[in-house]
């Protein structure tokens, strides 16, 4: 039975088409991936189906009473409320039994003038109570806690206020009260981007056995290949759906691919054989050659198949720096306490390090650390003679500038050309790179600010978490290109498929 229907759907921002005449069907208990390259409309899909977007055509209908949960990739949460009460939120509706059947309990408590209203308050309170006894309520703070562990939220403190978490604990935050609901259908935007591997295994384990079906967007590629059973593809602007996980999409894919270029030059060959034969018989054989014209006409053309830009990153040394890039003795980090216990540290000249470990431990505020951007609560930082850093932030702040103007704005001594060389590398097209940041894709800003990397005069690359929003051409493209850099790196992941093998060392944080 499916849950979802979709039909003819159809959505363009400002001249740019995102997708036109999509047709699909969600199925009850289907466990589905969305994939495509990073532009491709696969946020915008999710939030017309959660009717945050209203699509320009096309109608999304959802079978009556099904209950779906959009886990967004940006998300605001109410202040001065706690972990703990979010995720509770989860059950609010229980809770509000809860407080009724108690309501009762005082009633009879304080006595009933007579027995007819006594008897009906008793069988309100006993329905009740098998209603809470039926939805395991008496269970709630065990089942709360497992999924806080699972996601890495017990360790923060479920008493933590939200207002003082991270971009990546909200999200987490936010995850965890989607899945303790338990909707009929789950629609998910990156659920790993800000999760360490531990978090992410739990993930794909609790996935793999829900009852429920789930739409999950993801450029996780060994995620995907255990919890999906179905792959929905979007390129030019079109929607495919291929049977199987990951790995067996990519097989098909590339077969259909091949199947289609044969069946485009098959095509090209006949409409060639049918225009020469009309040039040549419009007098001779004028009935024959109309005939073939009409057969022209009513040819469905095949599109030429086209392929994304296929991106390419390049990061250069402009100086040598000392051997010593940067040396920490006895080094304390964090803000109203240290992290962890005080600490020597050296990064010499061509070192890479992975620093690892689970979200809110501390990896960003360390790297703000060394770099000198916050003070250290203990011990010194010494930053070597000619070390230029280049600084990949986690978060930023999205700008109203389009790309070419951000990086004209940057490198005024480059001509325009040269920087929209750079952007093209990065797989940005021309109407990419003229549209405000802040209309992009997640996938799409992080290959402008890689750009604005790859134009920065530095010898020390920092990055913090580069691949979130990346899809799978653009990560292979990042890690190539970080691979063979001739200086000092140091990275902050949580996928380890793509710092393996070129790493010089791993930082595990959790260790310290």
């Amino acid at each position: 039975m499916s849950l979802l229907t979709v039909e003819n759907l159809t959505h363009a921002y400002a001249d740019k088409s995102v997708f036109r005449d999509v047709s699909f069907r969600l199925l009850r208990g289907e466990h589905a991936g969305l994939v495509g390259g990073n532009g491709a409309g696969k946020s915008t899909l999710l939030r017309i189906l959660a009717g945050d977007v209203i699509p320009d055509r096309g109608t999304v209908k959802w079978l009556p009473d099904v209950k779906y949960g959009f886990l967004r990739q940006h998300l605001d949460l109410q202040a001065g409320t706690t972990i703990r009460l979010t995720l509770q939120g989860a059950f609010a509706h229980l809770y509000d039994m809860e407080k009724r059947m108690r309501h009762i309990a005082e009633q009879m408590a304080a006595g009933a003038p007579d027995a007819e209203p006594l008897e009906r308050l008793l069988a309100q309170y006993g329905e009740l109570q098998t209603k809470l006894e039926q939805s395991r309520f008496y269970e709630l703070d065990a089942r709360i806690e497992e999924v806080a562990a699972g996601l890495g939220l017990l360790e923060l403190g479920l008493e933590r206020e939200v207002d003082k978490l991270s971009g990546g604990q909200r999200t987490k935050l936010l995850l965890g009260t989607l899945l303790l609901e338990e909707p009929d259908v789950l629609l998910l935007d990156e659920p790993t981007n800000f999760l360490d591997e531990a978090h992410i295994d739990w993930l794909t384990k609790y996935l793999k056995v829900y009852e429920h079906a789930f739409l999950v967007v993801s450029h996780d590629e060994r995620f995907l290949n255990e919890i999906a059973g179905t792959i929905f593809h979007l390129e030019h602007q079109q929607l495919g759906r291929y049977a199987g996980n990951y790995k067996a999409f990519l097989a098909s894919y590339e077969q259909s691919k091949q199947q289609l270029q044969d069946a485009y030059i098959r095509q090209q060959h006949e409409i060639a054989r049918l225009e020469t034969f009309i040039q040549k018989n419009k007098v001779r054989k004028a009935k024959q050659a109309k005939s073939r014209e009409k057969m022209l006409e009513k040819m469905e053309r095949i599109d030429r198949p086209t392929t994304a830009p296929r991106p390419r990153f390049t990061f250069n040394v402009t100086i040598d720096p000392v051997t010593r890039v940067i040396e920490a003795k006895q080094i304390q980090i964090g803000y109203t306490k240290p992290l962890f216990a005080p600490r020597d540290l050296q990064i010499s000249r061509g070192d890479k390090i992975a620093i690892v470990g689970s979200n809110g431990i501390g990896k960003s505020t360390l790297l703000k650390t060394l770099l000198g951007h916050v003070e250290p609560m203990g011990g010194t930082v010494h930053i070597g003679e000619r070390v230029r850093a280049g600084y990949y932030a986690q978060e930023h702040a999205v700008s109203e500038l389009t790309p070419l103007e951000r990086l004209t704005t940057f490198r005024r001594d480059l001509k325009e050309k040269d920087i929209r060389k750079t952007l093209a590398m990065a797989g940005l097209t021309d109407k990419h790179i003229r549209q405000p940041l802040r209309a992009l894709s997640g996938g799409e800003q992080a290959k402008a600010r890689l750009s604005e990397l790859m134009l920065t005069d530095c010898n020390f690359l920092v990055l913090d978490e580069p691949t979130n929003h990346l899809d799978v051409l653009a990560k292979e493209a990042l890690r190539q290109a970080l691979e063979a850099y001739d200086g000092t790196i140091v990275v902050v992941t949580h996928e380890p498929d793509f710092y393996a093998g070129w790493v010089t060392d791993i930082w595990q944080v959790e260790k310290w």
